[in-house]
């Protein structure tokens, strides 16, 4: 009895905490202030105010997908074509939340639920899903909120410096402008790696190859969806993994 109090006790103590979400979220704001205030820089570049891309940043927060709205927008597109291309690029997003359910054992808050996935961009998913990967048991709704809000705040903070510079002193130094672009991709790239596992190179193999068929016939929008498509269907016809199997069957 006492030997299986103690089993309880320090399971609930090693369950992630607020404060480690935020420690987690680290390399996240690493990479988001830099891409962060590239938005804010190009923002105010194609005519819109500092306030008017703070507020893309806060309320859309869509990542890459907020320089092509920008960018749709100042070149005379309407809202509704805009709004549908950045739509079509993040319909990914649909599927992040039964992804993480299939993994998730506890129950949910629905008020901690609304919140963290507000934030559940590609990259705070991938944090996420290695969270679960490597210790279900250690993933909390609190944990989940900590690096999903400081993902977010640090977003708006690059925004707004970004957006303050305006046309200012990287105005000379185009290649600094160009390179501060490609943390964003680096980033979850690194993400993925930290989850991959070697049963998971078929669904790997089958979205990239996707992807690549679809960004080379069609376009970009499509090559996302290609990708998601083939990925999904190859996670589908993948026997299920044995570890996870267990757990399932443990509760």
């Amino acid at each position: 009895m006492q030997s299986q109090t103690a089993h309880d006790t320090c399971t609930t103590t090693s369950r992630a905490t607020f404060a480690e979400g935020i420690f987690d979220s680290l390399p996240i704001v690493i990479g988001y202030l830099p891409v962060a205030f590239a938005f804010g820089l190009s923002a105010v570049k194609l005519g819109f105010t500092p306030l008017e891309s703070v507020l893309f940043s806060c309320i859309i927060y869509a990542g890459a997908s907020q320089f092509v709205i920008t960018a749709l927008l100042s070149a005379g597109t309407s809202l509704w074509i805009a709004a549908l291309t950045v739509m079509a690029m993040d319909i990914r997003h649909i599927l992040y939340g039964p992804a993480l359910r299939t993994r998730i054992l506890s129950r949910l808050n629905p008020r901690k639920t609304a919140i963290w996935a507000f934030g559940l961009t590609d990259e705070v998913f991938a944090a996420a899903t290695t969270k679960l990967v490597r210790d279900q048991r250690r993933w909390t709704e609190n944990w989940m909120i900590g690096i999903a809000l400081t993902s977010w705040l640090s977003w708006i903070a690059g925004t707004v410096v970004g957006a303050v510079f305006g046309n200012g002193p990287l105005d000379d130094y185009p290649a600094i402008e160009a390179s501060l672009t490609f943390m964003l991709p680096a980033l979850f790239l690194s993400f993925v790696l930290a989850a991959f596992k070697r049963q998971q190179s078929l669904i790997f193999a089958v979205a990239i190859g996707a992807s690549l068929v679809g960004v080379l016939l069609f376009s970009i929008p499509v090559a996302i969806l290609a990708g998601i498509g083939g990925g999904c269907l190859a996670a589908l016809l993948q026997p299920r993994p044995a570890e996870l199997k267990e757990i399932k069957h443990e509760q």
